[in-house]
């Protein structure tokens, strides 16, 4: 032991570059992990986020204005309690749109249920009707700080002062109220109905149930009017995300692989590197044993060295990292698991590689104590004919040889292109999800997304007064009359939307992946997730129930649906009232001309209508995936940052075995710059290999992936969108002259390397 001890302590001193790089290449490594972990969190959680950094509360309670809501905190497992905050119901409108909102009197910045402000600023006492709007509730109003808001029947108007995320239930138009945060005196002076709301942050989140009964029973089942909790919440936020969530997810498993490989390969590399040592120990009796626990002891403390930097820079500098990655580091140091995490991937890290280098030691230790042996094989292989004759067309030296260098050896250089490509393929799958969410907002008629504003018209307004009024600006193309009903499905099982959009004489552009539009009576299209909810395919009749009237359609296509998890069937209108005649237009979907502008044009013809219709814009899937655009850009940080771990050890190995191809290489006439030409040239084909195999798997890879969670979430296949061949081009250019800039130095260092000095190193 003492001597496998002396010998690992002199062969560090040798060896303080190479020993430098183990541990900085196992710390990015595991630094990657746990900022991929990071990312992973903070992108497909995001009311998590939310709710961890607002010390959302678990269970909001309204009641009545006469309940003694204080009682609340004596409940038991009650940590803390927002509240009670006086709430009324009211109708605002902006831009032509109207919604109805619950303001909510409160002072100052709560402890509990805080609202994180986005944009803007929170609420004055200089400013008595100045509001903070809920961000899913100005999205829908078009609001932003500044914008005024009235409310419709009173000459009051409010001044939008913030716009603030919450962890609360989402403004749904129809179903629940946006939440308005006011100054108390300006809830008092609402005519609205009203009454109080509390919020209640539980010690453990799994009692939820039992706390709200606890609280029911302490004010009476007559004071509580609504009660919304976490679960609820956090359903219906992760249910937005679902498009890229899990796609993000399998980067994890992706870049752990990725990281797997390249520390498999930097191993690898030092232990070809160390081979004439490895023969002198073994010529003066180590044993293959001892051998093979020099290597381990060595590599495994140098992995953890690695392991425990990164895991003490992540926990102390990550959050401090300007922008989204530091947010997200930030983010996820608050939420469960955070310590789990922390623990498991070093653990993982260190213990992957100690097998990595038991099974590279295990190879050392057959080496044989014949250092001259090594000598004796053939050092640059047999030059191929391809080779020999691009030699013969005078083709440059540095280059033809460099090539040669490159895939000479078979094995090792499929191993080091497929470490380098992986990390690479998934830059591309990153760069198709950025692609896909680009195309939702550049291309939303391709995506299910014809329409861009939703009118709904009062009884007092006939169908051809709206088409009329509707038809007069000279921004909308189109005006599709329609009407959306629920639907019960077979065995009365479900619930599924059922949609009446515009004539068979002007029918409406669904975006279709399969099969045809719907033209003839009784033939309708149908979203992914209703044809996976009754197990059916394109070309099925379906009989599903409206009221106590039947209605049987023939599905025959398939639309991309973005809204109600795909459980939508498609018809036109005329096909409906053949079934339902006195049912008639409760809704108006307009296209837009080209760049224009939805808020103007909402507000035109609100304005026009003088105030008789409510104009909605059609929501966007891809409004809730904006911030992935940054986690995506974070990701492929991480994932070139693994690629250049990779690159750095290919560079290392490459240099290292042009040792001992240098005396021949100087005999031959070539110059130390021609030698440094061939050491870059090789590296470069290396890297241009990889990005073409990247690009080539990446794409179908991202394709299906994207496809896969389009299904899985309802809307269907069809909506994966392929980085544009600029992007690709783009990422072959930085990948190869990348790798050439890297690899120029330790050439030329190599190639203007002493005689002396290589021939021990080839002795």
């Amino acid at each position: 032991m003492r001597a496998t001890l002396r010998w690992a302590h002199a062969d560090l001193r040798t060896h303080r570059g190479e020993a430098l790089f183990i541990v900085l290449a196992t710390a990015g490594i595991v630094a990657s992990l746990l900022l991929a972990t990071a990312l992973f969190g903070y992108a497909t959680n995001p009311w998590q986020r939310v709710f961890t950094q607002s010390q959302g509360a678990h269970v909001w309670i309204h009641t009545g204005p006469s309940a003694d809501a204080r009682e609340l905190a004596e409940v038991d497992d009650v940590t803390s309690v927002a509240g009670p905050y006086p709430t009324a119901a009211a109708t605002v409108e902006s831009r032509g749109t109207r919604a109805s909102v619950e303001l909510r009197g409160i002072v100052g910045r709560p402890a509990t249920g805080r609202p994180l402000l986005a944009s803007g600023r929170w609420l004055d006492p200089a400013a008595p009707d100045g509001v903070v709007l809920e961000s899913s509730l100005a999205r829908a109003l078009w609001a932003e700080p500044g914008d005024t808001l009235t409310v419709p029947g009173t000459a009051r108007t409010l001044t939008v002062l913030g716009v603030a995320d919450s962890a609360e239930p989402r403004y749904s138009p129809g179903e629940r109220s946006g939440l308005v945060w006011a100054l108390p005196s300006a809830v008092r002076q609402t005519d609205g109905r009203g009454g109080q709301v509390t919020g209640l942050r539980l010690t453990d989140p799994g009692d939820t149930n039992y706390a709200v009964q606890r609280a029911v029973t302490l004010l009476g089942p007559g004071a509580v009017t609504d009660v919304s909790h976490w679960q609820q919440a956090r359903s219906e936020a992760q249910g937005g995300n679902r498009l890229l969530g899990q796609v993000l997810g399998l980067f994890g498993l992706g870049a752990l692989v990725a990281a797997a490989l390249a520390v498999h390969g930097a191993i690898g590399t030092r232990i070809r590197g160390h081979l004439r040592d490895i023969s002198v120990l073994k010529a003066i009796g180590f044993t293959p044993g001892q051998v093979v626990r020099i290597f381990l002891l060595q590599h495994v403390a140098f992995a953890f060295l690695g392991a425990v930097l990164a895991t003490v820079v992540i926990q102390a500098l990550g959050s401090r990292v300007p922008g989204r990655l530091g947010d997200a580091v930030g983010v996820w140091q608050g939420l469960p698991g955070h310590t789990a995490a922390l623990l498991a991937v070093p653990v993982a890290a260190v213990l992957f590689i100690a097998a990595t280098t038991g099974l590279a030691a295990w190879r050392a230790g057959q080496v044989p104590p014949v250092p001259g042996l090594r000598a004796g094989a053939p050092l640059g292989g047999r030059l191929s004919g391809l080779a020999r004759g691009a030699l013969g067309l005078r083709l440059p030296s540095a280059l033809v040889l460099g090539w040669h260098k490159a895939f000479s050896r078979r094995p090792r250089s499929l191993a080091t292109l497929a470490r380098l490509a992986l990390p690479l393929l998934l830059i591309v799958v990153a760069m198709s999800a950025w692609s896909t969410i680009d195309r939702f907002h550049s291309r939303p008629d391709q995506l299910g997304l014809a329409a861009a504003l939703t009118v709904r018209a009062d009884e007092t307004l006939t169908d051809p007064d709206v088409r009329a009024l509707l038809a007069r600006n000279p921004q909308v193309d189109a005006v599709h009359p329609g009407v959306e009903v629920a639907a019960l499905v077979p065995g009365q099982t479900g619930t599924i939307a059922l949609r009446g959009l515009g004539t068979q004489k002007d029918p409406y552009p669904f975006s279709l992946a399969e099969g045809r539009a719907a033209r003839g009576p009784d033939e309708a299209v149908a979203g992914q997730g209703l044809l996976d909810l009754l197990d059916v395919r394109v070309g099925a009749w379906v009989r599903i129930t409206v009221g106590a009237e039947p209605q049987i359609l023939h599905i025959v296509g398939r639309s991309i649906e973005p809204e109600n998890g795909g459980r939508v069937i498609s018809t036109s209108l005329d096909t409906l009232r053949e079934n339902h005649p006195g049912l008639g237009p409760a809704l108006y979907q307009l296209q837009l001309s080209p760049g224009a502008d939805p808020q103007r044009v909402a507000a035109e013809l609100t304005e026009a209508a003088h105030g008789d219709i409510s104009v909605h814009a059609v929501p966007n899937p891809a409004d809730g995936l904006s911030p992935l655009r940054g986690v995506v850009v974070g990701l492929i940080a991480v994932l070139a940052l693994i690629g250049l771990i990779e690159l750095l050890t290919a560079i290392g190995g490459t240099v290292r075995e042009g040792e001992r191809d240098l005396l021949a290489l100087k005999a031959i006439g070539l110059t130390p710059r021609q030698i440094t030409a061939i050491t870059v040239t090789a590296t470069g084909c290396t890297a241009l290999a990889a990005v073409l195999v990247a690009a080539a798997l990446g794409v179908p890879l991202a394709h299906w992936l994207i496809d896969a969670q389009g299904r899985s979430s309802g809307i269907g296949a069809g909506i994966a969108q392929a980085p544009s061949p600029g992007l690709l081009l783009l990422l072959c250019t930085a990948a190869v002259l990348g790798a050439a800039a890297l690899a120029a130095l330790p050439a030329a260092r190599s190639a203007r390397r002493r005689l002396a000095d290589t021939l021990s190193a080839v002795a």
